[in-house]
């Protein structure tokens, strides 16, 4: 929405504050709070200055800040209502006398603001606010859905076999152990949810958010998939009931695994015609089938009280018996997933509904309170109603029954060959118990709670509505994740799926992919199939989700304040590698695959370094292990061995000399600290001088250039007391520049007083115990063509520019091309206690000035393990005819640099004997001077 229009010119009496009145509007009603908050926080229109009515501003002791408010730190506008915004502080501390216009607020919505006059006539105009999309409360929005997604198919379909399998101890600590997971989950994700405003997106927006995008868009994929897949899981579910029932009545269409493809396709069909009427709808359809689930329910437990009838002991029910209990209690493994992690892997799909609630967060009334209430509540009922269901249909049935109403105990005598639990209550099923053949019971009829039920039909009914609920609330939550992801821009392609549609912006193309992964996933048929294939990815999820959970706390980054604190970040990180354990103890060349993709998403999101910014908890540990390091090497002593050239660059905007950057990143790489300065000495202060020094436009096109360098920008009165400042404040405890580069100037003749000041930032490095390099070249330092940077004009004689806020091109230099076989000739004309250069395939020849043997330079260089490839001693030398005939075709030339005498060589003499030092030389010639001190030894300890 746009704001309305204002003039450029903020008046400071806009801020003065006034006493509390009621101030009727236009039609006549008081506004909200009881006085006028156009008149509180207005922008005037009329163009007069903040001189003309300082007078009216600062009157007596009245103060331009303003008392805290929401608009202040909300991104978001409210209909009808113009955003207040806080005086910057250029406006609270600035001279009222200045009459220079003063800035724009600090914060504003994207620059909207345009020049005109908001007045009545533009809110009679206002059109009516859009309407308000659907937002759902704690209890239908959170609680109900993830409780109707917990309740699926599994509880219905496969909790009796699991406790036949497991037995009721066994199945009670599967059903624990997921619910531990699913809590602690619960725990993090309540905290995450609660750490700001969560927005659509759910589990991938709370990673994301967390981890920042390369995890959270890998697991934010993930997790869309899983979800769809879920969708055929519970889907199949259904269809299996159907078809079921349908062999009962004998009606079957082809055969029993192609009547639950045919169901199955047609009932995902059915529901994506719901899904994408809108959420509305689908929220009243989540109602019906929550109220359809507790129906059942309650026909299940009057069930198990009532007495059994024969027709039913024949298929194994006996009512509430304690041997019957007491046999089920242990473990009866059958078959190849007869193990307890098989049985696990099978269940665990129905205890991951965790997140229904959180998925669809975008559509929630309040999410910070709905997540956590109506998650942990969810957690807490559906765990203990699984817990009632295996326990109950475990002291009632008995594992294995034929169905025949004619296999009871003839007389006492016949049940010594008797084999089962069953043969105590009067029935023989040890027949089919051994040929295999027992069609009823828990270990042989998924059926079983209908057939415990006091009226079956309301099972089904109850079968129908978790599993439909379940599916429905997966065909939702998949598109919703993977829209926030296809907006976020992670991943070429799918941004085709992120369109939404309608006032809830509903993900239409998402629900159609979803609705054709399922449908493939359907075609298996065999839930417990399925089951675990979706396992594994959850499974991931709330891994991940638990150690975003520890990460932000471990990390104490200040943005880390949930308003829920019932959590621990050790509880988190322990259910984060229980859920790594088990994804591997399922079934690891699954929990390989799942990582596999995992790393292969963010291998290329790491590769690919989207341009978002989401303030993660990685970003903070960044800061806290740099941080931690930098205090660790105030404790470790300085040693030769371990010297390194840290370079502070004179560069003003690193654009205007990219040479210089590009010549000391040639050697810093990532080995050593590299820093660009820039010295802005604007005529008084203002914010354009600030914006100047601190552009973060100087560290993109750094960045973009692929340099590993940091960026200081100063502003000082001139540029020597700026460099000054440089030298003694750069760095951070141990990583500190310990080397000045900065490029030669060749005005040195017209102007005496910025020569004066040159030579003086040459002294001040020397006193401060710096190395001093100086790079000229033939064809200078700046760019071939004028950029629109400040640039000072002290540091080599250049030209000051204005400021833009164009990107600034990346220029070409010669130290980015590679120099081939050429020479890099150093020129040793005295020992300073620095020979550190190197060039890349070139041969590394010295020349030596003085009376020195050449076999002793030769045995010097050789201790010091350089690879130099020749050396010519000169006893005489004239050295600028010297390097004209020896260095002509070289790729650099390195020149040991006279020192001039404070206060006996003067400056523009000094300067000239570095100029015909260095004169019309092709290749770039570079100055070294070291402070005396050794930086290489040949040495061992």
């Amino acid at each position: 929405m746009e704001l309305p229009v204002v003039s450029e010119t903020i008046q400071l009496a806009a801020y003065r504050p006034r006493a509390p009145q009621i101030v009727a509007n236009g039609n006549g009603k008081a506004t909200p709070g009881g006085f006028d908050e156009s008149g509180y926080y207005q922008c005037y229109g009329d163009g007069s200055s903040v001189a003309s009515r300082v007078s009216d501003a600062l009157a007596g002791y009245d103060t331009l800040d303003a008392p805290p408010h929401y608009d202040f730190y909300a991104n978001t506008e409210v209909y009808g209502r113009r955003r207040r915004f806080r005086p910057s502080l250029y406006q609270l501390h600035a001279n009222p006398e200045d009459d220079s216009k003063p800035p724009m607020y600090e914060e504003t919505t994207d620059g909207q603001i345009e020049k005109g006059d908001s007045s009545e006539e533009d809110e009679d105009e206002q059109k009516e606010p859009p309407p308000e999309p659907t937002r759902f409360g704690w209890v239908q929005g959170v609680m109900i859905r993830c409780m109707l997604n917990i309740w699926g198919v599994i509880l219905y379909l496969r909790l009796p076999w699991i406790t036949a399998q497991a037995g009721i101890g066994l199945t009670w600590a599967i059903i624990l152990i997921s619910s531990c997971i699913t809590g602690i989950t619960g725990l993090s994700t309540s905290a995450i949810a609660t750490n700001g405003k969560v927005k659509g997106g759910g589990t991938y927006f709370l990673i994301s958010r967390s981890l920042g995008p390369e995890l959270g868009g890998s697991i934010g994929l993930i997790f869309a998939f899983a979800n769809a897949v879920a969708v055929a899981m519970h889907t199949v579910g259904f269809a299996e009931t159907v078809a079921d029932l349908m062999r009962e009545n004998g009606a079957v269409m082809v055969d029993r695994t192609n009547d639950i493809r045919i169901i199955g396709i047609i009932t995902v069909t059915c529901l994506l015609g719901i899904s994408m009427a809108g959420m509305a709808w689908e929220s009243k359809a989540q109602v019906l089938f929550f109220i359809v689930i507790m129906v059942s329910f309650a026909s299940y437990i009057v069930g198990t009280i009532i007495p059994a009838t024969p027709e039913k002991q024949s298929k194994g029910f006996f009512s509430y018996k304690a041997d019957i209990f007491a046999t089920n209690f242990v473990p009866g493994w059958r078959g190849p997933d007869g193990n307890f992690f098989g049985m696990f892997s099978i269940f665990f799909p129905s205890a991951t509904g965790i997140l229904a609630g959180a998925n669809i967060s975008g559509d929630l009334r309040n999410p910070a309170v709905a997540i956590p209430r109506g998650t942990l509540l969810a957690i807490f009922w559906t765990t203990t109603s699984y817990i009632i269901i295996s326990a109950t249909i475990g002291s009632c049935m008995v594992r294995d029954a034929s169905g025949n109403i004619n296999d009871t105990l003839s007389s006492p005598s016949s049940g010594d060959n008797c084999v089962d639990i069953a043969c105590q209550h009067g029935w023989d099923f040890s027949a089919c118990i051994r040929n295999g053949t027992c069609t009823y019971g828990l270990s042989n009829y998924y059926q079983t709670l209908s057939m415990v039920s006091a009226f079956a039909p309301l099972i089904t009914a109850g079968i129908f509505g978790a599993t439909l609920s379940s599916a429905l609330a997966c065909l939702v939550s998949a598109p919703k994740v993977f829209q926030c992801l296809c907006k976020d821009k992670l991943y070429p392609v799918i941004g085709f799926f992120g369109k939404g549609y309608g006032k809830n912006d509903e993900p239409l193309r998402g629900y159609l992919l979803t609705y054709l992964i399922a449908s493939c996933f359907v075609l298996i048929a065999e839930l417990n199939t399925i089951a675990p294939i979706i396992s594994n990815f959850f499974l991931c999820s709330y891994c991940l989700i638990n150690f975003s959970c520890f990460h932000a706390s471990i990390t104490n980054s200040p943005g880390w304040r949930p308003s829920f604190r019932f959590y621990s970040k050790w509880l988190s990180l322990l259910c984060a590698v229980v859920c790594l354990v088990i994804m591997f103890l399922i079934t690891w060349w699954a929990a390989l695959i799942a990582f596999g993709v995992v790393f292969c998403l963010l291998g290329y999101t790491l590769y690919k370094k989207p341009a978002v910014n989401w303030g993660s908890s990685v970003q903070a540990s960044s800061y806290n292990m740099a941080l931690n390091h930098c205090v660790g090497l105030n404790r470790v002593e300085d040693h030769v061995k371990n010297y390194r050239p840290q370079c502070l660059v004179l560069t003003g905007p690193p654009s205007s000399r990219p040479v210089l950057v590009d010549l000391v990143s040639c050697f810093t790489k990532s080995l050593s600290l590299m820093m660009c300065a820039n010295v802005v000495t604007p005529s008084g202060p203002s914010l354009s001088a600030v914006e100047h020094a601190s552009s973060e436009s100087h560290v993109k096109w750094l960045n973009r250039r692929n340099i590993k360098s940091f960026y200081r920008g100063v502003l000082a009165p001139d540029l020597r007391l700026g460099v000054n400042m440089l030298l003694q404040g750069a760095g951070l405890g141990r990583i500190k520049p310990n080397v000045l580069l900065l490029g030669f100037k060749k005005d040195w003749c017209s102007d005496p007083k910025a020569a004066h000041n040159y030579t003086g930032i040459l002294h001040d490095a020397f006193d401060l115990q710096y190395g001093v390099c100086l790079l000229r070249m033939k064809e200078g330092l700046e760019v071939s063509q004028p950029l629109q940077a400040h640039v000072n004009p002290a540091f080599d004689g250049g030209r000051e520019t204005s400021l833009s806020t164009d990107p600034e091109p990346q220029i070409n230099t010669v130290f980015q091309k590679k120099q081939g076989k050429k020479t890099i000739d150093v020129y040793w004309l005295s020992d300073d206690g620095v020979l550190q250069q190197r060039w890349a395939r070139c041969k590394v020849r010295v020349f030596v000035g003085g009376e020195t043997e050449k076999k002793e330079v030769l045995a010097l260089i050789n201790k010091f393990r350089l690879g130099f490839h020749d050396v010519v001693s000169l006893r005489q030398i004239r050295l600028n005819e010297v390097l004209h005939d020896f260095s002509r075709e070289a790729a650099l030339i390195v020149i040991t640099m006279p020192v001039g005498r404070r206060g006996v060589c003067p400056s523009t003499l000094y300067l000239a004997w570095l100029d015909f030092l260095s004169r019309d030389l092709r290749p770039p010639v570079l100055l070294v001077r070291g402070n005396q001190e050794n930086v290489l030894t040949f040495y061992c300890q």
